[in-house]
């Protein structure tokens, strides 16, 4: 599969790719460096908004929401002003926001790391009245989530656990069940964040892996492509057709003097997948 450089970020630790197809727009953040970025006509612009953002999502009604190390944020996209939504209760000193995406429904899930590597950690669900629920907890990294074509089937990554399991998904509810393990990680990358092609394949990137997997239905690997930097972050569909895969990377924890070999580090990708994505809905509140 072809991949080009759509833009060398030089990112921190890049994450969370989001399309916006109204706008023809990729969006993204810089974790570490406390921004969410987009990408529009070749010009990039930032929202500064002071704390670690894991993820960002477009509301279906305009601006966007943030997780940031205090919770969920809606964002102002004109004025960049920042206004509380939720924040479920946790130790905030050692557990920041991580990866998080909407479902079919409008509901926004994501979950929270332990700085210490250990399991006290949980994946939320944000409705969109504002109420919130524990989905799932005794995570210690909370990751790659998405939904089936048929939305009945949801996925979802705990990263040092090195798997990815699949949940049954009530769509009327949000509520989750019949947990088992949809694919495992071997040799020492870790999966991260993941898209859904309209086939019903899956689409992680392996942070430390130097590449991206895509995944039958079944769990069994389809392709693998590789990248040019160690550490690819999220992969997301979008496009005219939703048929670009885009991937981000990051050059956090990696010496310096093993960035010479991969001076792409930090930078967003295009790969020509070949398939169209599933569409990914925004926040409906």
């Amino acid at each position: 599969m072809h991949v080009e450089v759509v833009l060398e970020a030089n990112g921190s630790l890049t994450e969370g790719p989001v399309w916006s197809a109204p706008e023809r727009a990729l969006y993204w953040v810089d974790i570490a460096g406390m921004a969410v970025h987009r990408l529009a006509d070749g010009e990039v612009r930032t929202w500064r908004v002071g704390s670690e953002v894991g993820c960002v999502v477009l509301r279906e009604d305009g601006g966007a929401v943030v997780a940031l190390r205090d919770g969920f944020h809606s964002l102002d996209l004109e004025s960049g002003s920042l206004t509380p939504l939720a924040n479920p209760p946790r130790d905030e000193s050692r557990n920041r926001f991580n990866d998080g995406k909407c479902d079919p429904q409008g509901r926004l899930w994501a979950g929270t790391q332990d700085d210490l590597g250990e399991p006290s950690a949980a994946l939320y669900r944000l409705d969109p009245d504002g109420s919130w629920a524990l989905m799932r907890d005794g995570v210690i990294c909370s990751n790659g989530l998405g939904w089936s074509p048929d939305g009945l089937t949801f996925y979802y990554t705990d990263s040092y656990t090195y798997r990815i399991d699949a949940y049954d998904f009530d769509p009327a509810t949000g509520e989750l069940a019949n947990e088992r393990v949809f694919a495992r990680d071997e040799g020492g990358s870790v999966p991260d964040g993941l898209a859904v092609d309209e086939e019903g394949f899956v689409w992680n990137a392996k942070w430390d892996g130097w590449k991206v997997v895509r995944y039958a239905p079944d769990g069994t690997v389809d392709s693998e492509v590789a990248l040019p930097v160690q550490r690819p972050t999220s992969v997301a569909f979008g496009g005219q057709d939703l048929e670009v895969l885009y991937a981000t990377s990051a050059r956090w924890g990696i010496p310096a003097s093993d960035l010479t070999a991969q001076p792409l580090a930090g930078a967003i990708f295009a790969i020509d997948a070949g398939v169209r994505g599933v569409p990914v809905a925004g926040f409906d509140g």
